[in-house]
């Protein structure tokens, strides 16, 4: 599902035709995530986290944020390197699990509940700024990666990890919007796993980026073992399952066996689908004014 760099929704519509409505969207977005128990999923995605952590050279005593940080891959990823990390999502039951498994951990971590497009920071105020899978569904895209660019100091770094269009859950995305449309209007997410696209929304410091093309491998004990997991507890799944009457419902899961049957690596018996992400590396400018 290769799709083309778009600017941001915001500046998609001209002067007589409206906009989505963002702030509708968001709210919508903030209700999805806290359906099911993303957490439950969440913590199978680890290794991004710790991996995302070594590619920025997160370094004892820095200063780093995790922004849509979930229940807190990154986050604790930083933490485990002696960083002074503050967790930030805008759904609370997220960070109340990011929570928890710092305190299981003994890790002394700030939780701040904060919305990506307006992060309640001082200009240059982190020395690395994380995101996996997190900030790439923020609707205004163009002022979620201003706000990660103006909470970095210059000479810092940003790295995300984003999933691609083409990838295992870009092509998941595509076949629930074949049964639930997304918002008008809205770009993409995964736009974020657009090189071409990442470089345009951080304009001059995507000028010293690393990008590699990497793989998380999804590992449950069946294809339906994965729907049951990603129905029950995946909200955007959990969503649209219950958006949907029972034979469309029907005809979404077997949809989403199909995907699985084109990635599946494991055979019949089992479940290895690997799901293909961009893993970000920015280091911002180190002169001149923050944009």
């Amino acid at each position: 599902m290769s799709q083309p760099t778009q600017p941001s929704p915001s500046s998609q519509a001209g002067p007589n035709v409206p906009g989505p409505d963002l702030a509708a969207i968001k709210q919508r977005q903030q209700a999805t995530w806290a359906s099911g128990d993303f957490a439950v999923v969440g913590v199978t995605l680890q290794i991004v986290g710790e991996l995302l952590a070594e590619a920025a050279d997160v370094r004892a005593g820095e200063r780093v944020v995790d922004v849509a940080a979930g229940n807190g891959n990154a986050t604790l990823a930083a933490a485990r390197r002696f960083a002074r990390v503050t967790s930030t999502d805008y759904v609370p039951a997220l960070l109340e699990k990011g929570r928890a498994r710092a305190a299981a951990e003994g890790l002394a971590i700030d939780f701040r509940e904060a919305d990506a497009e307006a992060l309640p920071f001082p200009d240059a105020m982190f020395d690395v700024a994380l995101s996996t899978f997190g900030v790439m569904f923020a609707p205004d895209q163009a002022r979620a990666a201003a706000e990660m660019r103006r909470v970095v100091r210059p000479g810092g770094r940003i790295a995300m990890a984003n999933w691609t269009p083409e990838g295992f859950i870009g092509q998941l995305f595509k076949a629930v919007g074949k049964h639930i449309p997304p918002p008008a209007g809205l770009a993409s997410p995964l736009l974020w796993g657009n090189e071409d696209h990442v470089r345009q929304l951080f304009g001059a410091d995507a000028l010293q980026a690393r990008i590699t093309r990497r793989m998380f491998n999804f590992r449950y004990a069946s294809p339906t073992h994965w729907v049951h997991v990603f129905r029950d507890y995946y909200g955007p799944l959990n969503r649209a399952f219950a958006a949907l009457a029972p034979n469309a419902a029907d005809a979404l899961e077997q949809d989403l066996l199909a995907l699985i049957d084109r990635f599946n690596t494991a055979g019949p018996d089992s479940m290895v689908a690997p799901a293909e992400y961009l893993e970000i590396v920015l280091t911002r400018e180190a002169t001149g004014a923050l944009h």
